[in-house]
């Protein structure tokens, strides 16, 4: 069974009144373990359906079953139970808390399991170690560089062991070789830890960096072999 099987997915959204299609009859399997490009044109839907897959948006029809569950049929605290349990997230701008070092911000999500404070200590720093950051666990997010951030916001995403991870342009604010760092524990997460990894992207050296591509064109789906 896929991880992620969509079919005949739709969205749209009301602008001025008007009804504006984002998302047209989309069909996707992604299995267990793989690691997918997203791309497209701006306004082409990627982003739309990233979210669609991480439940923070509902479609208006079809079904997205990730794991077994078909996730529009959950209501909003059923579905932000489930996103906090199943979905990792890294995002362009890093997200982190400024007032919190890197060591609290890789916590936060842990802070809704029934994990003991001991094993949340030793859970974040065990993934700050695997990020390369064991020495940066105090420091404040100023206190760090883009990649580092990013870095930060990395283990924040695996630490509470998710099924899926979603990336929306997680090099896009980056310097070329920070962001060749960061696509490197990216590859290593999915090859190493077999996590699934689906990332927006607009760099075709990003997307190289992923075991698929998957086109949108205007709301519809392009998928490469």
């Amino acid at each position: 069974m896929p991880l992620v099987e969509i079919h005949h997915l739709s969205k749209a959204y009301v602008r001025g009144g008007q009804r504006v299609p984002v998302l047209e009859d989309i069909t996707l399997d992604i299995e267990r373990g793989d690691f997918i490009a997203l791309m497209g044109p701006s306004g082409s839907g990627k982003t739309t359906l990233l979210n669609l897959i991480a439940g923070i948006d509902k479609p208006d029809g079809g079904s997205l079953r990730v794991d077994g569950i078909d996730i529009t049929t959950l209501g909003e605290a059923d579905l932000a139970d489930w996103r906090a349990r199943h979905v990792g997230f890294i995002f362009q701008f890093y997200n982190l808390i400024p007032v919190l070092t890197a060591r609290e911000n890789v916590e936060l999500p842990l802070m809704l399991t029934g994990l003991s404070r001991g094993e949340r200590r030793e859970r974040v720093e065990l993934m700050l170690s695997v990020v390369g950051l064991a020495d940066r666990m105090t420091h404040y997010p100023n206190e760090l560089s883009g990649g580092q951030q990013q870095r930060v916001a990395i283990a924040r995403a695996i630490v509470a062991d998710p099924t899926l991870i979603v990336a929306d342009e997680p090099t896009g604010d980056l310097d070329r070789v920070s962001a060749g760092e960061i696509l490197d524990m990216m590859r290593r997460l999915n090859e190493e830890l077999g996590k699934t990894i689906v990332m927006v992207t607009h760099d075709g050296n990003a997307a190289r960096s992923a075991k698929r591509l998957v086109q949108l064109e205007k709301g519809e789906l392009i998928v490469s072999p």
